[in-house]
């Protein structure tokens, strides 16, 4: 990336950015709490840990207009590690989470994201937002008509309001009159400091109080793995949304190099590793954030809200949070897919809806993630499966098979079954000019038809050997099959 546009992202629409930003942090709050409980943390340690990445991300990653902080799957992967040995060790995980984020970078590992299949990343962003949704049922149980009040009113002002004017995002003007009713009017209902204890000064630098023992190492190295690979996967994903809301294109390892550093920022300060945040995401692109400063803003005016108006932002009504989260989930979850159900082939519309079954079930995006690549790859082996076709000709002289298609692990079978091994013919041809051999199951199945045939001393001609396009035969082979 050079300079120029380096630049040109600080330079998107100041105000527009700056107000889509602090957007951005209301709807960071609630769910970085919560997850904080997931991973067995202080709201603190997350809060401080969304201020760091934000802030760092926005000046080392690779994909202006994302919001990253201290929630997602991650939280899910270090409650293990918190509950078994103790918060220190999570800050020491973070460190080498981060250090294997810039390697991946490095590496340009990214390029695995090529596997993950359009319809999982739409199973990915649905089963999200039913995620981002249901985070919001606990704060709408056993409470007053009160709080339904303020969330119906909330919700009517997040979507009436840019009917009459768009200058200042919605769901500011919510959080704002909410609030003003709320105290105004005392009544029965749960404020953001009802969710824990809040930040009130700035983050210290630290390092882990753990000994830097091989045996350490052994214990967080595998935590430190899934956290790396967890974050790098959501925020990719994230990083891919944000390319299809804006039709522009990220730089991928950039992100990926950018998150690793914002990461090592974060366990240097106490804070959990973090990655990209979608349903904030979608709200800050929602509200015209596009370049870097509205994630620099999300961070910053999160710090701002912590330390300077700490009494303020504790008495925000939860309903006001809720509000903005269902009009999140609401905007990521992708409408077009349930009409796509009926027009898409069957196997692509089943990846979807298991990929968002999964992630459901098990609250663990990865795990979703990974059962619809899995199921894509099945899926997709099974159609070029299909597509192989044996043409047999025989006559007295000599048996023809003309081979079409893939021949690989999965369609390997069919072609052995396609041959006549009791034929009375003195000579076999097998033509492959038509066909590609993919791996050495193919391969294996080719010398197994061959030598059954020679065996029975029947000539075999293997014909359409080009080195381009069957080179594996030729590897794997002792003795040439047959040249051209």
């Amino acid at each position: 990336m050079n300079l120029s546009t380096y630049r040109a992202q600080w330079a998107f629409s100041p105000l527009r950015e700056v107000l889509a930003g602090m957007v951005g942090t209301f709807a960071l709050i609630p769910e970085v709490i919560a997850f904080s409980y997931i991973a067995g943390v202080s709201p603190a340690v997350s809060l401080y840990a969304s201020f760091v990445i934000s802030v760092a991300i926005a000046i080392t990653g690779g994909r202006p207009g994302m919001i990253s902080g201290a929630a997602g799957s991650v939280a899910l992967v270090a409650a293990a590690l918190v509950h078994h040995h103790g918060i220190q060790y999570l800050f020491l995980a973070t460190l080498v989470a981060g250090a294997m984020q810039i390697v991946f970078g490095l590496l340009k590992l990214h390029v695995l994201m090529r596997f993950v299949s359009k319809e999982v990343q739409t199973g990915f962003v649905n089963a999200l937002a039913i995620l981002i949704f249901s985070a919001q049922v606990p704060q709408m149980l056993y409470v007053t008509w009160h709080t339904y009040a303020l969330i119906a009113l909330g919700l009517a002002i997040i979507y009436l309001l840019p009917k009459l004017t768009t200058a200042i995002p919605s769901p500011l003007i919510c959080i704002v009159v909410l609030t003003l009713i709320t105290i105004w009017y005392p009544m029965p209902v749960h404020v953001v400091a009802d969710l824990g204890a809040l930040p009130t000064g700035l983050p210290g630098f630290t390092l882990p109080h753990v000994p830097l023992t091989l045996e350490t190492f052994e214990i967080v190295m595998p935590y430190a793995l899934a956290m790396a690979s967890v974050g790098l996967l959501e925020s990719l994903m994230t990083a891919g949304v944000v390319d299809d809301h804006t039709d522009t294109h990220g730089a991928p390892r950039m992100e990926c190099t950018g998150l690793g550093i914002s990461n090592i920022l974060v366990g240097l300060f106490g804070g959990i590793a973090g990655c990209g945040m979608i349903g904030q995401t979608v709200g800050n692109l929602r509200y015209g954030g596009r370049g870097r400063l509205s994630t620099f803003t999300a961070g910053a005016f999160l710090l701002i809200l912590m330390v300077l108006l700490h009494s303020y932002v504790a008495r925000v009504p939860m309903a006001a949070l809720v509000a903005i989260m269902i009009m999140v989930s609401v905007s990521t979850f992708a409408w077009g897919s349930l009409r796509d159900l009926m027009r898409h082939p069957k196997l692509s519309s089943l990846v979807m809806i298991i990929t968002v079954i999964v992630t459901v079930t098990t609250h663990d995006l990865a795990a979703g993630v990974a059962v619809g690549v899995l199921l894509s790859g099945v899926f997709f082996a099974w159609r070029a499966m299909g597509m192989l076709r044996v043409e047999t000709r025989q006559s007295a002289e000599a048996d023809l098979y003309l081979v079409h298609g893939q021949v690989f692990f999965a369609s390997a079978d069919m072609l052995y079954d396609a041959i006549d091994f009791q034929t009375k013919a003195p000579v076999v041809e097998i033509n492959l000019a038509d066909a590609t051999f993919w791996d050495i199951t193919s391969v294996d199945i080719l010398e197994k038809i061959v030598s059954k045939l020679q065996g029975r001393s029947i000539t075999v001609r293997v014909e359409g050997l080009h080195s381009r396009r069957h080179g594996l035969i030729a590897e794997q082979s002792d003795e040439p099959l047959l040249s051209m």
